[in-house]
């Protein structure tokens, strides 16, 4: 089910400008940085200007997290556990009924079936808000794109190479970071208000979401960045200190690791393209710690 979270792959095949090359500041051998859509199809690497050279001259790849190692029974354990709800609750003792009946006309729309359904009901009736905001946010994009294969993503890939190639495979962050980042970063009461903001603005975050999956595949990084800003103005909008955990403090903490790897091994890492654009991407700070990062051609 978490894989469900991941974005869903987009169509348009065009040359992106998401590689660029990390050298300087002492590095012997560059190093490259990719901005990944999550799951995002493998074949799109083909259209990334020197995707293939980069990977040939790396001796590692690091992801924000290792694939592999999220994969393992124990840590699927973890992520069901935390999408559950404390203490046995069931998602109808936080919503109140027309909050309920909206998000299972919600749920019959995506799914063709909603919480009333016993099988869908043991499986999901215990979610916690953000674990079906996360469902929600992925049947959306799957209904769109019934092909969309969750093990055929860019992030997967690059690992598989990686490993193919018996080059090491790191990631910036282990399973409890994810889970908090994605799961248990907010209140249940945030949680539940950012689940409805869902239900009553489907058109809005679908159009939202076409549009990042239109930048990405453009290489657009003023439009993924500009994307990033939008804002509805109510309560739906990310707060400044959900923004530092989902993205900034991601990035400030990613640009602390970066130096000892790359000093390590000529590194390709591959990251979601939302943080390498902006004052605080990736980019940016690999640029103030005195790196010059380039694009590939």
């Amino acid at each position: 089910m978490f894989l469900l979270a991941c974005m869903f792959m987009g169509t348009m095949m065009v040359q992106a400008q998401l590689l660029y090359s990390i050298s300087g500041n002492g590095l012997d051998k560059p190093s490259y940085v990719l901005g990944t859509y999550h799951f995002a199809a493998s074949s799109f690497t083909q259209k990334i200007p020197g995707f293939s050279k980069a990977m040939a001259e790396v001796e590692q790849v690091c992801g924000e997290l290792d694939m592999e190692d999220m994969m393992k029974p124990e840590n699927l354990m973890k992520m069901q556990k935390a999408m559950m709800l404390p203490d046995g609750q069931k998602i109808q003792q936080i919503l109140s009924k027309e909050e309920m009946d909206a998000l299972n006309a919600c749920m019959k729309q995506l799914l063709g079936a909603d919480l009333t359904n016993p099988a869908v009901g043991a499986q999901m009736g215990q979610f916690t808000p953000a674990a079906l905001l996360l469902q929600l946010n992925s049947l959306l994009y799957l209904k769109k794109d019934p092909s969309f294969n969750v093990n055929d993503g860019i992030d997967t890939y690059v690992q598989t190479l990686a490993k193919k190639d018996n080059k090491k495979v790191l990631g910036f962050e282990n399973i409890d970071k994810q889970i908090n980042v994605l799961l248990q970063g907010q209140t249940l009461e945030r949680q539940k208000q950012l689940l409805l903001c869902f239900l009553e603005h489907q058109d809005y975050y679908l159009q939202e979401a076409d549009n990042l999956v239109n930048a990405y595949y453009a290489g657009d990084l003023d439009a993924i960045e500009k994307l990033g800003d939008q804002k509805l103005g109510d309560g739906c909008d990310a707060t400044d200190e959900e923004n530092e955990l989902l993205i900034y403090g991601r990035n400030a903490d990613w640009i602390v690791q970066m130096p000892a790897i790359m000093k390590e091994n000529p590194t390709f890492f591959a990251v979601g393209a939302a943080h390498l654009v902006g004052e605080k991407g990736v980019l940016n700070l690999l640029k103030q710690a005195g790196y010059e990062v380039n694009p590939m051609k």
